[in-house]
């Protein structure tokens, strides 16, 4: 593969998008090769490198299955789920936490140590 052609930012020409740009427009990839980038510079760092895709290589995405959606459906819920009470939080437990919030910060009344 040769070398990629390297936009400065903002000025891409048309017919590249980055894949989110992509999505906004109901297509994806392909399975395409990266056609270009564009670079935003920075002051102390490296500059910010983002993928650019053909428009017209593109394809359009594929459309949710009813077995899909059930999956998703499934997912999003145990992620509801308490891993220590096994309730439904009503909420996607945060990751940081683990467990729901009153799990993670019981009030001090059932706290042993309080009394």
């Amino acid at each position: 593969m040769g070398a990629l052609p390297v936009f400065r930012w903002r000025l891409a020409p048309d017919g590249y998008a980055t894949r989110r740009q992509l999505r906004a427009q109901g297509l994806r990839p392909g399975g395409q090769d990266v056609a270009a980038q564009l670079e935003r510079p920075r002051r102390r760092r490296g500059p910010l490198v983002a993928y650019l895709y053909r428009i017209d290589l593109a394809k359009p995405v594929r459309p949710m299955t009813g077995a899909k959606g059930a999956a998703l459906a499934k997912a999003n819920t145990a992620r509801r789920i308490c891993p220590q009470c096994r309730r439904d939080a009503g909420y996607v437990i945060p990751p940081s936490l683990g467990t729901c919030v009153p799990c993670a910060f019981p009030a001090p009344s059932d706290c042993p140590r309080s009394v």
